[in-house]
């Protein structure tokens, strides 16, 4: 999973979030802070209004909360999600072993310029790659 960390980051550098069934996210602030929820046709679903989107909570899957306005959630984006972000610039995903696990490698290409992103886990690795793509275009 994506670090909040990079997250952050990525929703800071002006990434958007439209939430579909399956999405994780955490709640930035308060008792929930650290705590992942999952987006859900039944538990957890985006409500869509002219004045903002919130993410509503059906049931009782969290009895403390009725929604949560979508600023104050954390979008942590899955693996395939972001490779999609990169577009055509992706490359290639290699994984590289080592003593202590293994490292991930992704590869993009833009007009013609090459970069490597690394880390320990795929997600970190792809985050990077579309931190520094959307750094790119800004």
């Amino acid at each position: 999973m994506i670090s909040t960390r990079l997250a952050r980051e990525l929703r800071e550098a002006g990434l958007v979030w439209t939430p579909v069934s399956g999405d994780a996210f955490q709640i930035e602030g308060g008792e929930f802070e650290g705590d992942v929820f999952t987006v859900s046709d039944m538990t957890i679903e985006a409500h869509h209004y002219p004045t903002g989107s919130v993410l509503g909570f059906n049931g009782t899957t969290e009895w403390a909360l009725d929604s949560v306005a979508l600023d104050d959630a954390l979008w942590l984006p899955r693996e395939e999600q972001l490779r999609d972000l990169l577009g055509g610039s992706f490359r290639s995903l290699e994984r590289i072993p080592r003593a202590a696990g293994a490292l991930y490698r992704v590869t993009t290409e833009r007009g013609g310029v090459v970069r490597v992103f690394e880390a320990e886990d795929a997600t970190e690795a792809y985050g990077e790659a579309v931190l520094a793509l959307i750094r790119s275009v800004t």
